[in-house]
């Protein structure tokens, strides 16, 4: 039994002190450290490549349906895709700018930057490291604040993602005490045109907001002092949407426990208190008493306005859960527990079947806005992946490919409004490398469950729900010694509740094909097909793209 003991502990300590983040569900995926990073990469050795590159093409973007239509674009882009793996640091990095010229009057130009980076910096080998990741994406948006990826839409209905984070995450021990701490800082804006309904309301798409998250825990291993582990931690979470001054302040602190079961099973249970408040100001009124929009389409905040609490719970947490690692390649952990007033399920489940193979399942829970969200989604993201594109967008699609973790971003962009929100859901993805060639497939599915205070315009999203489920799948390889091709194909479903705009269902696949014609100068090819069935239009939207042009890669 003291064998199993010790197994249990070693098994306990090599999942990251992960007690400390079941009650703090904004963190569920946590974040990892240089060490742990640069040892799974799955490929081996240390290596770093930066490869800037030049852009110029030719898109003819056919209209099949509702109306038979087809523009002309002259498109120029330019990017750079690095990548870093070591002991100390590691990070990727996919970067691209685009403009297109319309060639008629009924086109418009459009411009956009997207891209994807996420890394980390070791300080102090094994204590401290210091991570970022950042994301830029585009993607079309109707008044209820539903988004869709579409192809060469007006930047008259299309709106612009950026998101950033950053923070120090501490892992040390004292004696038999093993210590870890972190804190992030993140901002998220989305930029778009300025949306009003015909009737004269407001657009409910977010603006922006800060978050800051902070946790730390000290816990003490299963056969170190007592036959089972046990830990105290405390966490802090805040939000800041500037849409009506809302904010999210989530405060708690815990104690837990480990119990050894065998030398791959350990139970784990845990109690606390916290302090969960969700609050707002109301619009600025005018003298009708009607609410006041701005130019950006956007309802006005009286700052004047008292702060109106919208959701709190406060009180006992407790959660009980399973921690399962038969190898370094497989690993559960599968929590249940009540919380916000509520039961609630989260957890994670990874398989290496080989080094070339990757499973990743996600399930989480948690109060936020959409801004809170997204960071967390990209500190979930490993730091050595491949981006997938649109190969005639250049849009970010789909999942990333990683040999290292889960990494789907899909379903976080199916919504854009500006409330906060009570999120759950799924995301799983899947990434198989054949030699040279990588072929992976994601899928989830998010409901949100919208918060706003009585007495105030966000009164009309209270109890919302809005519903989206996605699949995506790509492919890319080498073809004869100077080409490589790449298929990538997507299908998204959104339900916006309290919306007359009903479901919508986006289908979209694209092919393309590269051949290196002179030193690092390589002429481009690819096709695209969408669709966009939605119930508020009599007919479906239908897209046909093709694309011809030239690459120069530095």
């Amino acid at each position: 039994m003291r064998t199993s003991l010790k197994s249990a502990a070693a098994l306990t300590l090599a999942m990251g002190l992960v007690l400390n983040a079941p009650l703090h569900a904004q963190d569920y995926a946590g974040s990892s450290s240089g060490e742990e990073e640069s040892g799974t990469n799955g490929r081996g050795g240390n290596r770093t490549s930066v490869q800037p590159y030049i852009e110029a093409n030719s898109v003819a973007n056919w209209q099949i349906s509702p109306d038979s239509d087809v523009l002309t674009y002259t498109q120029l882009a330019a990017g750079v895709d690095a990548a870093i793996v070591g002991r100390n640091n590691g990070g990727t990095v996919s970067l691209r700018y685009e403009r297109n010229f319309a060639h008629q009057s009924d086109g418009a130009d459009t411009d956009s930057l997207s891209g994807l980076a996420r890394g980390y910096a070791t300080v102090i080998p094994r204590v401290l490291t210091v991570e970022a990741g950042a994301l830029a994406n585009r993607t079309s948006v109707d008044v209820n604040g539903r988004s869709t990826i579409s192809s060469f839409a007006s930047n008259d209905v299309t709106t612009q993602t950026y998101s950033v984070y950053a923070g120090p995450t501490l892992q040390t021990s004292v004696e038999d005490v093993e210590i870890s701490a972190n804190y992030r800082i993140g901002y998220t804006r989305v930029d778009g045109p300025d949306f009003v309904t015909p009737s004269g309301q407001a657009a409910d798409v977010f603006d922006d907001s800060v978050s800051h998250s902070a946790s730390f825990r000290a816990g003490v291993a299963p056969d170190r002092i007592l036959p089972v582990g046990v830990g105290v931690g405390a966490g802090f979470y805040q939000e800041d949407i500037s849409n009506l001054d809302q904010r999210v302040r989530d405060v708690y602190v815990r104690g837990d426990v480990t119990v050894p079961v065998s030398h791959t099973v350990a139970l784990v249970a845990g109690a606390g208190i916290e302090d969960v408040e969700v609050s707002s100001r109301d619009a600025l009124r005018d003298a009708d008493g009607n609410p006041v929009i701005g130019t950006d389409g956007r309802y006005r905040t009286d700052p004047a306005s008292p702060r109106v609490i919208a959701y709190e719970a406060d009180g006992l947490i407790w959660d009980v859960g399973v921690i399962w690692r038969p190898s370094s390649r497989t690993q559960l952990q599968a929590t249940f527990g009540h919380r916000y007033d509520s039961e609630t399920f989260y957890g994670s489940f990874t398989w290496q079947p080989d080094r070339r193979s990757n499973l990743s399942i996600g399930v989480y829970d948690g109060v936020q806005g959409f801004g809170g969200r997204l960071n967390n989604a990209l500190a979930a993201l490993p730091t050595d992946f491949v981006v997938p594109r649109d190969p005639v967008t250049g849009d970010v699609a789909g999942c990333v490919n990683s040999l290292d973790g889960a990494g789907c971003l899909d379903g976080l962009l199916g919504s854009v409004r500006s409330s906060v929100f009570r999120g759950r859901g799924v995301a799983v993805s899947y990434t198989h490398q054949m030699g040279r060639t990588v072929a992976g497939i994601g899928a989830g599915y998010d409901r949100r469950k919208f918060i706003g205070a009585q007495g105030t315009v966000l009164a009309l999203a209270d109890g919302i729900v809005d519903e989206s489920v996605f699949v995506s799948a790509n492919m890319s390889g080498p073809i004869g010694p100077r080409g490589n091709y790449s298929l990538n194909t997507y299908a998204n479903w959104f339900n916006g509740g309290g919306s007359n705009l009903g479901d919508a269902f986006a289908l979209g696949s694209s092919v393309s094909y590269s051949e290196q014609v002179w030193r690092n100068l390589s002429a481009r090819a690819a096709v695209a097909l969408s669709m966009l069935d939605a119930e508020a239009a009599p007919d479906e939207f239908v897209t046909a793209s093709a694309l011809l042009g030239l690459r120069y890669d530095f």
